[in-house]
């Protein structure tokens, strides 16, 4: 495309992406989804940092990345009833130990935040020991106070849990009239419900939540079907509330809180001024030296970079991606590595001018071959940043994120728009001038 056309139309996506980055400059005529602001993270926005740690005692060891991962789904799915913006929760292995960090951005209420978690059950079903086996664990523990929680002499856990749990729903039992719940198992639990039902024809099969007994009632035949009740002295209310727990998600297994932190709007502020201050003056800083160093090449370089950090913000806000301290450096870098695509092509374009090529051979020749350093760079980079954001976490996948976003703008940056800026100059005047080609 000649410059003339492609130039209005780099103009116009630059304002275009400016008035959505401030669209308080044209006031109210925007539409509503267009004046959203950016979607910032925790260490910018303020909020609770939570640490829980996971009881893997009864999980054997092949299978606790599994149950982790149920109970980090389990939570994201409790949190997001509550609307909070961008939940982080993640795993974390420290040793032996198994933690559940969580993140909500813009929840100041650390009490709140600790209520949203808390409030999920955890449910499982224990079957009846027997009856000699509890006899000597009673007379072992003679004398000492009984945790259900550490050990139980009547029932012993099974396998099957809330992880399997697909729907909780409100009943009342034909004969007494009283409120139960009414429990629906997915194909995993109704297989592990059969199994453990034909078991313990006869016996009691206990029903706990969060450590205590609710129900144990005698089982009478296999249950085949998956559906299970939940009896005991509920009033409607109470009952109707665990209803709710429990659809918002059973736990797969028990949590302790072990850490928690209030972040503040004050310090995000804070942090975030002064990371973009930082990246303002090194943008303004690698500007100048461009300028000084390539002279008008240099001023074009500094306008598709002006460009370029307004789409990237812009392209930020639409998606949106979540704002972090370390998205804004893997952005800052980004811009670094535009710069470094410009000075390829701007030193090859030199050499072409020098062996005494025309302007336009040599700009084709120049981009033509720096394309080659830039596209092996770029990519891997590229592929440091996917394998950052596959396995890294939380921050660290923000960083790659924007990185990645970075990069490949980047490329269009250096490629495009400063090639079709240079382009003006074709069979101008100022393109035999050597001193603005520094030649």
């Amino acid at each position: 495309m000649k410059p003339r056309l492609a130039i209005p139309l780099i103009i116009l996506l630059a304002v275009a992406a400016g008035i959505f980055l401030y669209p308080h400059i044209l006031g109210g005529f925007l539409p509503s989804f267009l004046t959203k602001p950016f979607r910032l993270g925790l260490d910018l926005l303020g909020g609770t940092h939570l640490v829980y740690e996971a009881d893997l005692k009864d999980v054997a060891g092949p299978d606790r990345v599994f149950y982790m991962e149920g109970l980090r789904d389990v939570i994201e799915r409790r949190v997001n009833l509550f609307g909070v913006s961008e939940p982080v929760v993640a795993v974390n292995k420290a040793g032996e130990s198994w933690r559940l960090v969580v993140e909500l951005a813009g929840i100041k209420d650390i009490n709140q935040a600790i209520q949203m978690i808390g409030q999920t059950p955890y449910l499982e079903f224990k079957e009846e020991r027997p009856e000699e086996e509890s006899k000597k664990l009673l007379e072992s523990l003679q004398g000492q106070t009984i945790d259900l929680t550490v050990l139980d002499p009547y029932f012993t856990p099974t396998a099957l849990t809330g992880r399997y749990l697909e729907k909780a729903s409100l009943g009342f039992n034909q004969q007494t009239g009283r409120p139960e719940v009414v429990l629906q198992f997915d194909s995993v639990g109704k297989d592990l419900f059969a199994q453990i039902t034909k078991k313990n024809v006869g016996h009691q099969l206990a029903i706990y939540l969060d450590g205590e007994p609710i129900s144990a009632p005698v089982v009478q035949q296999e249950i085949s079907d998956g559906n299970a009740q939940i009896t005991g002295s509920f009033t409607p209310k109470e009952a109707r509330e665990l209803v709710e727990r429990l659809n918002s998600g059973a736990l797969p297994v028990p949590i302790n809180l072990i850490s928690q932190q209030t972040v503040g709007a004050s310090l995000g502020r804070e942090s975030l001024d002064k990371s973009l201050m930082a990246g303002l003056v090194g943008f303004v800083l690698v500007g100048l030296f461009m300028i000084f160093w390539y002279r008008l090449a240099g001023v074009m370089a500094v306008a598709a970079l002006i460009i370029y950090a307004i789409v990237s913000l812009a392209i930020f806000k639409l998606i949106p991606v979540t704002l972090t301290l370390a998205g804004i450096a893997g952005f800052i870098l980004s811009i670094g590595m535009a710069v470094d695509a410009n000075v390829l092509i701007f030193e090859r374009l030199k050499e072409e001018l020098r062996s005494g090529k025309s302007f336009s051979a040599a700009l084709s020749e120049g981009f033509s071959r720096a394309w080659t350093s830039i596209r092996d760079s770029n990519v891997s980079s590229l592929i440091t940043a996917f394998i950052l954001y596959w396995f890294g976490s939380s921050l660290v996948r923000g960083f790659a994120l924007t990185l990645i976003i970075g990069i490949l703008i980047s490329m269009f940056s250096a490629i495009t728009l400063t090639r079709t800026f240079l382009r003006m100059f074709e069979g101008t005047k100022l393109e035999k001038f050597k001193f603005l080609w520094k030649q």
